[in-house]
């Protein structure tokens, strides 16, 4: 790993984690504060609906939620809670493991430093799901500079995760990894214009930013946005993929 000379996307993803302190990315890496900096930037109607924060699990009402719910913690990456009926919830259960989230330091998992200044909440959102009631396709969308590149497609979660990755034009990606699938890709949605205007629109000010959004009732709905997927560990590309990328990224001058 060359951190004094970066060159591949892992190398400057890893050098922007360590080396670049930018107060936008930590609002942004929070769940709850990108909420804000959405909305600043006018893109308000790609959020979810949110029911409520919290600073304290006793603080949450769970008899004043909706029967389907999302619980989130604000700090860190796969803190999720998805029901889709609350009766059959296991509340103490769900309590405990909102708590210990809420003790965790994340950052100190893989050295995601902007973790560590997120102050730890919980959110509650509405529940999204297909038409069919399972869970919606995600498309994830590398940005860099402020220009969509690629889109990582995740299906099938509840039968065993499924990952496709597609340029622009919804054609395979070539240099991938050896054992990642290239076929039987998902059609390309509807919105697809509309989520890479808003990937873009949002993503102007970082160097490097995944914007993860999903379609439900024919609209983009933005999920989260990530700085270092895979904490900047990436395996899905070869070797000449994860150079081009590297190449596209423009490092912050000054640092």
């Amino acid at each position: 790993m060359n951190l004094k000379n970066p060159k591949n996307l892992n190398e400057k993803i890893q050098w922007l984690k360590l080396f670049w302190k930018n107060e936008l990315v930590v609002k942004c890496a929070d769940k709850y504060e990108m909420r804000q900096y959405v909305i600043d930037n006018e893109c308000e109607e790609i959020l979810l609906d949110l029911y409520g924060v919290y600073n304290t699990v006793d603080e949450i009402d769970f008899g004043k939620l909706p029967k389907k719910l999302a619980l989130k913690a604000t700090h860190g990456s796969g803190y999720n809670i998805i029901c889709d009926d609350k009766e059959n919830l296991d509340i103490e259960k769900v309590r405990k493991q909102l708590r210990k989230w809420l003790k965790n330091d994340f950052s100190k998992e893989n050295a995601e430093i902007h973790y560590s200044k997120i102050k730890p909440r919980i959110i509650c959102e509405k529940f999204i799901e297909s038409e069919s009631g399972g869970f919606l396709y995600d498309y994830k969308i590398f940005c860099f500079n402020g220009k969509a590149e690629l889109v990582l497609i995740c299906t099938d979660r509840e039968n065993g995760l499924k990952r496709y990755i597609v340029d622009m034009d919804w054609k395979p990606l070539k240099h991938l990894e050896k054992n990642f699938p290239v076929k039987e890709f998902p059609k390309r949605p509807e919105c697809f214009d509309r989520i890479v205007y808003y990937a873009e629109k949002l993503s102007k000010p970082f160097p490097f930013v995944r914007m993860d959004f999903y379609e439900y009732e024919g609209k983009p709905i933005l999920g989260e946005m990530t700085f270092t997927p895979v904490a900047g560990m990436i395996t899905y590309f070869d070797e000449n993929e994860l150079e081009k990328l590297g190449n596209i990224i423009e490092l912050p001058v000054g640092q």
